[in-house]
């Protein structure tokens, strides 16, 4: 296929692959946010978002394109965790309910499970994984079978490893058993095909500075029209709700009221660009170059004999985790900065749910985007082989 590479901002940078914490935007996405920013100076932000509020209602529209979702079930928020905390917190859970989670859970939305556990009563309960390494699908539906599921959360690319979880069978599973699906998609989004019809979730959140390619500060919420009105949103200020007397006021009939009034109208619209970007170049034809790129780091690495490549899971991800026998992680991450190599250290031991003894602690993770090169990929295996 011919090579994706997207320009990025600057004439020059370093070997970069940092994309799971955060991946360079584009030349067209900074320039979107710069000119928004410009225009606010110039007129102040009121007036800046009344002449972009059309460009802005056509981010609900992009985003709902690339998961194949109507754009009123699309809320517009400040992250992935702003978006996955609107999300849980809206469930009207009851003292005894089940909480279905995976081991590769994110410590951020395990503890708001403990939260829910110590406020609602709730049960939290860990799927074991395969022996592939990814979640257990009949491990799910024996758990599922047992009834009093009133939640599937699943992250669908966990941070400290490269594998990709089966949404699509989790969702299936969760909707035969009457569950509501929430699918934290901040790490697929941008690197991955999603459907939400496909995958069966009835709530998806994503973040802009990942794969997408966005810039910080900025996500979204899917929430599907069949479970809406039952969601009743953890706070309410004047986008979420219209006040209508004294005594009354009613929420957004769509999934906007999980916004807030306040937002960061340049970082939005430069979401939007990010998303367009990402349609424009086709989700099938970024994963395929994500997974070429993965698959020849992967292979050069584990010709490096002390390095272990410590990604698992039938279907893998642009995430690479890898250690080196006698060395930190972040020991190997600063020598390969020091060679203009960015990676990043990632720390499994934090997955608390993961309770396996022999797990590493710390992991260096690389991990490739469209945008890096062949070249890049036998840098940072040589750079590896050579500290």
């Amino acid at each position: 296929m011919t090579r994706l590479r997207a320009a990025t901002p600057g004439c020059a940078r370093s070997a970069y692959f940092d994309n799971a914490g955060s991946a360079l935007p584009s030349e067209g996405v900074t320039r979107t946010v710069i000119d928004h920013l410009l225009l606010e100076q110039r007129v102040g932000g009121y007036l800046a978002a009344d002449r972009a509020s059309c460009r802005l209602e056509s981010v609900y529209t992009s985003a709902a394109g690339l998961i194949n979702a109507h754009p009123d079930e699309i809320a517009l928020v400040e992250s992935a965790t702003r978006a996955w905390d609107m999300a849980f917190y809206s469930i009207p859970f009851r003292p005894g309910d089940r909480i279905l989670t995976s081991r590769s859970e994110y410590p951020s939305n395990a503890l708001a499970f403990l939260h829910a556990r110590k406020r609602y009563g709730v049960r939290v309960e860990v799927v074991p994984d395969d022996d592939q390494g990814q979640l257990c699908v009949d491990s799910l539906a024996a758990m599922l079978d047992r009834g009093g599921v009133r939640l599937v959360a699943v992250n669908h690319v966990p941070t400290y490893n490269g594998v990709v979880h089966p949404a699509a069978a989790i969702g299936a599973l969760a909707n035969r058993a009457g569950a509501l699906f929430l699918l934290d998609a901040c790490q697929s989004a941008g690197q991955l095909p999603l459907d939400v019809r496909e995958i069966g979730c009835h709530l998806l959140s994503v973040t802009g500075r990942k794969y997408l390619r966005g810039p910080r500060g900025t996500g979204f919420l899917y929430a599907s029209r069949e479970v809406l009105p039952a969601l009743d949103p953890p706070l309410l200020d004047l986008r979420a709700a219209t006040w209508q007397d004294g005594d009354t006021y009613a929420l957004q009939p769509n999934a906007r009221r999980f916004e807030s009034w306040e937002k960061n109208v340049a970082g939005l619209l430069g979401l939007g660009a990010a998303i367009d970007e990402a349609r424009d170049l086709g989700a099938d034809r970024i994963r395929a170059r994500v997974s070429q790129l993965a698959d020849r780091l992967r292979d050069g690495l584990s010709t490096l004999g002390d390095v272990t490549v410590r990604d698992s899971g039938a279907v893998r991800s642009g995430i690479t985790t890898f250690t080196r026998h006698g060395r930190d992680a972040e020991e190997l991450v600063k020598g390969l900065g020091e060679a203009g190599v960015t990676v990043a250290t990632a720390f499994p031991s934090r997955a608390r749910f993961d309770t396996r003894p022999d797990k590493p602690a710390e992991v260096v993770r690389a991990s490739v985007h469209y945008y890096n090169t062949e070249a890049e990929v036998e840098k940072l295996v040589d750079t590896v082989g050579g500290l």
